[in-house]
């Protein structure tokens, strides 16, 4: 054998060996989940849902780190610097891992190769909602309103960027219509003046929308899933409005900083699954209208890909720009 291809055998070799190492005594002291948003919301809540039942399957305690700040762009980057070591993982979510990539144009990571995705955990829809005294009763009438009167409507977000302002731009170009788009700093401002007759729709979370759709102080006329939710069964989606192929998500997963050994990433995957899979899991997020994900690591990079390719076109389209 020759002297290179020895060298190359040997370190091929010693990777596997360490690698191995790793899986073996992987964890040996606690992990943490970084939140890139600060306490109290459901990316907060969900990560310390998971942590509880990871910390039992795996013997070590596990602790939430909030890392708020720059629309959840700092603590994604923190994540990405970490020690590929699996001690130091990520509850990333729409903007951070996909929507990003195009938003910002220095990025400090790359949300396609500064992580390893272990596993898609929760997705949701968003809600098309309305002002009651607005006349039209569904997206299709919306859209017929928007092409006889073009700025007729305005909408809200959460703010630029957002996945509330990008999934309002997909839906002006996906039916050629035109809406006017105010950002607001938070969804609460934009809900507010939609029921006080300032806004005509937005597109909202689902959790945040649905009380006051049950109350009758708004209306939901879609929701951007390709199927139906059971917390809103009579409201159709926006594919079935007259937009066939229109899907937009809230979504949340677990990433780990790129480079963390495969059999870490694998054990990662099975603990979460079977944690999703569990019936007081099922039952806590599933009542509240998220779908609970549980997909291998392949399957949630092949969904990362996907969606980040998807709102880069979107955001390129509409020139969205970042607060």
């Amino acid at each position: 054998m020759k002297p290179l291809l020895r060298f190359a055998v040997a370190v091929l070799a010693g990777a596997l060996a360490t690698t191995a190492a790793t899986a073996q005594t992987w964890p040996s002291k606690p992990i943490h989940i970084v939140v890139p948003f600060p306490p109290g919301g459901s990316t907060d809540l969900l990560a310390r849902r998971v942590g509880e039942k990871l910390a039992t399957a795996l013997g070590q305690p596990v602790i939430v780190d909030n890392k708020g700040g720059a629309g959840g762009t700092i603590g994604s980057d923190f994540v990405a610097k970490s020690p590929a070591d699996g001690y130091t993982l990520l509850m990333g979510v729409t903007g951070t891992n996909a929507i990003s990539g195009s938003l910002y144009p220095s990025l400090p990571y790359n949300v396609t190769t500064s992580f390893a995705p272990v596993s898609l955990v929760v997705s949701a829809p968003l809600v098309l909602v309305k002002n009651p005294t607005y006349p039209a009763k569904t997206a299709k009438e919306l859209i017929e309103a928007l092409k006889a009167r073009p700025a007729s409507v305005s909408y809200g977000s959460a703010g630029n960027g957002t996945s509330m302002h990008l999934t309002g731009e997909m839906f002006k170009q996906a039916g050629g219509v035109y809406m006017v788009h105010i950002p607001y700093r938070g969804s609460a401002g934009a809900l507010q003046d939609l029921m006080g007759g300032q806004l005509q729709v937005m597109f909202g979370d689902l959790l945040v929308v649905l009380p006051q759709v049950q109350a009758g102080k708004i209306d939901a006329i879609a929701v951007t899933s390709k199927t139906r939710t059971p917390l809103l069964p009579n409201v159709p989606t926006v594919a079935e409005s007259g937009l066939p192929g229109f899907e937009a998500l809230s979504w949340q997963g677990v990433f780990a900083p790129a480079g963390t050994p495969p059999a870490v990433v694998d054990r990662l995957n099975r603990e979460i699954n079977r944690a999703l899979a569990s019936a007081d899991m099922v039952e806590y997020f599933g009542s509240r209208g998220f779908v609970l994900g549980g997909s291998s690591p392949d399957e949630f990079r092949r969904f990362v890909l996907a969606e980040t390719e998807k709102w880069a076109k979107i955001v390129k389209a509409s020139g969205a720009k970042p607060d």
